[in-house]
């Protein structure tokens, strides 16, 4: 069953663990930072209390992203901020410190080989005492940026730690009164400042970019043991090369389904759209990447970094379950810092929720990235239960979106949950064409062109079969402009009628217009009037329901 080569593959890759954290604590003498603050002038540290007083004086509330908007809310983020604008640095100086400080800190978090950070300073935050940031998640604000540096500065406080987590992992960060503390944690990394006690906690926040100009692609990064390799190549081919149980159990006469086309393997690490790349990896993934793509290279497979959209439906027990809200209707949507929005107050969480069974699962992925691609591409393709593994149920992860339906008589409490993963996707070399035609059907007839203008017309007839099981479902539904067009200039290029008439037979009616009866009498005069008016029929709408039926 491809089911127990899935569990094998997991667990193996859960055994690869990279020598790094999501999260990393480095100390530095402040020697090297000159900081000028508008206002106030030079800053001494350790931060004395008369000045730390002066910076609340200077600084205005902090806000924080809510969906499209920017909110002062003091019981979310209570602390006084002082932008960049009126913060002066002597950076050659302090880049003295700084860029060693980075290097190392790149190394702690496991950034691949070849690549280095670089802190674009954001704000001066300065907490007083009572002040805290509640557990929030930091948006990727651009294309480039990982996670975030917190360089708290000299001074005498109580409380105010730092707190990141990962999954079920926690660190917790106190600074100091006589040494700089940098913190650097991934941006997906949920983090928050507890309250301070005494004296003032002041803080410079730096987003972190990295700089992949010297690094090659796929990520590099330790060379995994061979017999990890092998144990992989081993349970990739199982998978490939193992029929599937019929689609309906009680079907007894029904035959074994042909092996799964694609492995899809679930990373643990969340990743945007505009952060998806083999270099901006992390931690763990990084070294799962390189084990699988070792893998791949084995047992003769191609292998993409992917996005996914995953959404679960769950039978759940809400908050007060005896309250009987039949029929109540809720649903949330995380903030770029991780607040969810929603009218109702605070304590009625989506996460108070308790989780019981999985009812139903769907998995989309929407954007890939070959390994010597520099940019993701957009895609639109399903992913079976059957093609999908991860070290970490999506169930444990933080949701982007929830939606909650209560009691409704025929069926009890359910929670619709929303996910964006990233993953590695394998699949065997032979097979390449039609994974990559079910992802992109564009895509498949930009291919079948190129090699009919490059006089291969073997290759793209051969191609045009390997479409021909799932072409019917996919082309139906492409909507690029001039795909009907392309069609049947490949139709016509391909010199072979019963391609011909399986690549043009899923289209509709409707499709038909009067300026591509040029292409309709050119195929007529390839093929012969009969061909073109068995198509016609085909596609006459009458024809189409009885096909159905």
């Amino acid at each position: 069953m491809t089911t127990a080569s899935l569990e094998r593959i997991s667990k193996i890759l859960s055994d690869v663990a990279a020598p790094s954290t999501f999260s990393a604590q480095r100390t530095r003498p402040a020697d090297d930072l000159h900081l000028t603050v508008e206002g106030l002038g030079e800053i001494s540290f350790p931060i004395s209390s008369k000045q730390a007083e002066r910076l609340c004086e200077l600084a205005r509330p902090a806000r924080y992203g809510h969906g499209e908007r920017t909110l002062l809310d003091r019981s979310v983020r209570d602390t006084w901020e002082i932008p960049k604008s009126r913060v002066k640095i002597q950076q050659s100086q302090w880049n003295r410190t700084l860029l060693p400080v980075l290097d190392q800190l790149a190394e702690d978090l496991g950034v691949s080989a070849g690549c280095r950070l670089q802190a674009e300073l954001h704000s001066v935050l300065v907490y007083a005492p009572g002040q805290f940031f509640l557990p929030h998640q930091d948006s990727e604000k651009t294309d480039n940026m990982v996670g975030t540096l917190v360089v708290t500065l000299p001074s005498a406080f109580k409380g105010g730690a730092m707190v990141v987590a990962h999954l079920d992992e926690k660190a917790t960060y106190r600074g100091s009164k006589k040494f700089l503390s940098f913190v650097a944690f991934y941006a997906d990394c949920l983090h928050e400042v507890r309250p301070v006690k005494e004296g003032y906690r002041i803080a410079l926040t730096y987003n972190l970019m990295l700089d992949d100009s010297g690094a090659a692609r796929p990520s590099k990064g330790a060379k995994p043991a061979s017999a990890t390799v092998d144990a992989l190549v081993e349970g990739l081919r199982e998978h490939f090369e193992t029929p599937l149980p019929p689609r309906w159990k009680w079907r007894k006469d029904e035959p074994l389904r042909d092996p799964p086309n694609r492995l899809v393997y679930l990373l643990d690490h969340q990743y945007t759209e505009r952060g998806l790349g083999w270099q901006h990896l992390k931690g763990n993934d990084a070294a799962r990447s390189v084990a699988l793509q070792a893998a791949a290279t084995g047992c003769g497979c191609e292998v993409v970094l992917a996005l996914t959209e995953i959404r679960e439906a769950w039978s759940c027990i809400e908050p007060g379950w005896d309250n009987h809200r039949y029929g109540r209707h809720r649903s949330w949507r995380r903030d770029e810092d991780d607040e969810w929005r929603d009218d109702d107050p605070p304590d009625d969480d989506p996460d108070a929720y308790e989780l019981t069974d999985l009812i139903d699962r769907s998995i989309m992925l929407t954007r890939w990235i070959d390994s010597a691609a520099s940019k993701a591409v957009p895609i639109d393709t399903s992913v079976s239960d059957e093609e999908v593994c991860s070290t970490i149920p999506s169930s444990d992860l933080e949701a982007y979106a929830s939606q909650y339906e209560g009691y409704m008589g025929n069926y009890g409490n359910t929670m619709d949950r929303w996910y964006r993963r990233a993953a590695i996707v394998l699949w065997p070399l032979h097979r390449a064409f039609a994974v990559r035609a079910e992802a992109s059907p564009a895509w498949a007839l930009d291919e079948l062109r190129r090699h009919l203008r490059s006089g291969q017309l073997s290759e793209a007839q051969d191609k045009t079969t390997s479409l021909l099981p799932i072409w019917p479902r996919l082309a139906p539904h492409e909507g690029r402009r001039g795909f009907f067009d392309q069609a049947l200039q490949i139709a016509l290029g391909l010199e072979a009628k019963a391609l011909a008439t399986s690549l043009l037979e899923p289209f509709r009616v409707e499709e038909l217009t009067p300026r591509r009866a040029p292409d309709l009498v050119k195929l007529a005069s390839r093929y012969g009037e009969d061909w073109l008016r068995s198509l016609l029929s085909a596609w006459a709408p009458r024809n189409r329901w009885l096909r159905l039926l």
